[in-house]
């Protein structure tokens, strides 16, 4: 049986301006499929390659494939959507299968905007993944489908969600086939040098509000830094990978494993060979603080700060668990360790104002991070906050919640002057840095690293790519109160999946009242208890230090 994957092609000018980055879903997919011994499996990048549709057709009608897969997250989902159409209309008789966070969550609107996706596997793939193909490679899909787990299909007029699948519990059995793609193409621009992104953990064990993470993966598991070891030395030594990202939301989690890995890649000698970053929380990096060397002589260069507003309201909030002073603290103790920092800022929400925006600069040129990134507030439509923030939300093109456009906008802006205040904080920040510290400061790596990642952003400056300025017709201040982002409009949420939005609202809301009522009920006992209780000896019964006032109920 013949698979064919296709990553669609998506850009949004966000994380792409830093290079071209290898979709490592399909090869840890591919992996666990030919361990189950499907080995006609092919590759399609129609993003890195910026294929047009027709191109697409043509390589697809080419291979000519039993079925054809496809992944998305949510800024993704109509590419993706329009690739497994592509499908439907040079392939016909494949099997057209969707996968990824976004179609996980929102099976009920994918299903209802796009009847011509055949199933979607939900959540974590490999095993999924397996099982189905072994179903459509026997000629049994469309009467297994309803016994393998982890699937969503349309069966009739009604949208079929199968129960939930395990997660991958033996993580040995994770080998990804990175030989699927082709590494000239993954240049990581900063360092000119191929890049990968393998994976260490899965799941996480906090809930940040805006995030899916740890609903994707449920379990937070650890794989043993040998194997991950070997598959880096693998990407180094056979695809010429200088430059690796760990895909973990925060790989320092779990310090024993993380120092174990660090620890293997210095036996191997691997830091002489590869570089790498991460993304972490503050609190790690405090936590770690006398590590950080270690760290950096593992080869860990570069890390990924979630500090992510200045306003302390702003990360209570969000759930983060971290105090403002923290951030500025990891951030000296990431210098003294000679590690470069990235701190990242989320903005762009309800209560955001021009002030507000400034202080973010403030803080950022303060705290004096190498670099810094302004995210735009993205309600992810599965996340928490965005059941909380649901009435306020005016925008549901997906194809625009990419964390560069305002898909909120503030009450006391418009979304053009928050687009503007962005730039100008971008613009000061970036000129600073070029003129009076990139040249002059650090090592030669550090110096040549830095001036690398300048020379990625006037490149996406240049060509107005970064932020998607050209796409919105953003030319500077002048044009703040001008400027299209192509809302379709005609984008709603799907009644199968408003229905199932309220139901899990009211499911929600019965709990709230559940465990209010219990409260009380345990309140009125403990009072009843008070009253009907009596001293043996018939004293009187006295508070704390023998007085007869209780503190009043918090």
């Amino acid at each position: 049986m013949r698979i064919l994957f296709v990553h669609p092609n998506y850009r949004s000018g966000g994380a792409e301006i830093a290079g071209t980055w290898p979709p490592a879903w399909v090869a840890y997919l591919t992996g666990h499929l030919r361990q189950a011994g499907f080995d006609d499996v092919h590759f399609i990048d129609a993003m890195t390659d910026n294929l047009s549709d027709e191109v697409l057709a043509q390589k697809m009608q080419a291979v000519a494939p039993d079925v054809v897969g496809v992944t998305a997250i949510t800024p993704s989902i109509y590419r993706a959507e329009d690739v497994l159409r592509i499908a439907r209309d040079t392939v016909p008789n494949a099997v057209r299968v969707m996968g990824g966070v976004h179609a996980t969550f929102m099976y009920k609107q994918v299903l209802s905007e796009a009847p011509w996706v055949d199933v979607i596997v939900r959540g974590e793939g490999e095993e999924i993944c397996a099982e189905l193909m072994r179903s459509i490679e026997s000629g049994r899909f469309q009467e297994d489908r309803k016994t393998i787990k982890g699937l969503a299909f349309v069966d009739g007029d009604q949208i079929v969600a199968t129960p939930a699948a395990s997660t991958v519990k033996d993580l040995s059995k994770i080998k990804p086939d990175w030989s699927v793609l082709e590494w000239s193409k993954y240049i990581y621009i900063p360092l000119g040098t191929r890049v990968a992104i393998p994976n260490l953990a899965r799941g996480c064990p906090f809930t940040c509000s805006f995030c899916s993470q740890w609903k994707f993966w449920r379990d937070y598991r650890v794989r043993e830094p040998k194997d991950v070891v070997d598959e880096i030395e693998d990407l180094v030594e056979n695809h010429g990978v200088g430059f690796f990202i760990l895909a973990d939301e925060e790989p320092t989690i779990n310090k024993k494993k993380f120092v174990a890995f660090c620890q293997e890649l210095i036996d191997r000698g691997l830091p002489d060979k590869v570089k790498w970053g991460i993304n972490t929380r503050v609190t790690d990096i405090y936590r770690d603080r006398d590590l950080l060397k270690f760290y950096r002589k593992a080869g860990l260069v570069h890390v990924s700060l979630g500090t992510e507003a200045a306003a302390q309201m702003k990360l209570d909030m969000f759930n983060k668990e971290t105090k403002v002073e923290e951030n500025k603290q990891a951030i000296r103790l990431l210098r003294e360790a000679d590690i470069l920092i990235e701190a990242q800022f989320i903005v762009g929400l309800d209560n955001e104002t021009p002030e507000t925006l400034e202080e973010t600069y403030k803080m950022a040129w303060d705290w004096q991070p190498d670099l810094a990134n302004w995210s735009m507030y993205t309600p992810w439509p599965f996340t928490p906050l965005f059941q909380e923030l649901k009435d306020q939300v005016e925008v549901f093109d997906f194809s625009r919640y990419n964390f560069v456009t305002p898909i909120m906008k503030p009450a006391k802006m418009e979304r053009g002057e928050l687009l503007d205040g962005v730039m100008n904080n971008y613009r000061r920040f970036y000129m600073k840095k070029a003129l009076f510290h990139y040249p002059w400061r650090g090592t030669g790596f550090r110096r040549r690293y830095l001036l690398g990642c300048l020379y990625a952003f006037l490149k996406a400056g240049v060509g107005r790519t970064f932020y998607d300025l050209g796409k919105v017709g953003y030319t500077g201040p002048q044009s703040k109160n001008k400027l299209d982002f192509h809302f379709d409009e005609t984008r709603t949420i799907a009644e199968a999946q408003m229905e199932d939005w309220e139901a899990s609202a009211d499911k929600a809301a019965r709990a709230a009242e559940r465990r209010e009522a219990l409260r009380a009920q345990g309140k009125e006992r403990a009072q009843d208890r008070k009253a009907a209780f009596k001293m043996p000896n018939g004293a009187e019964v006295k508070a704390c230090g023998g007085g007869d006032q209780q503190l009043e109920d918090a």
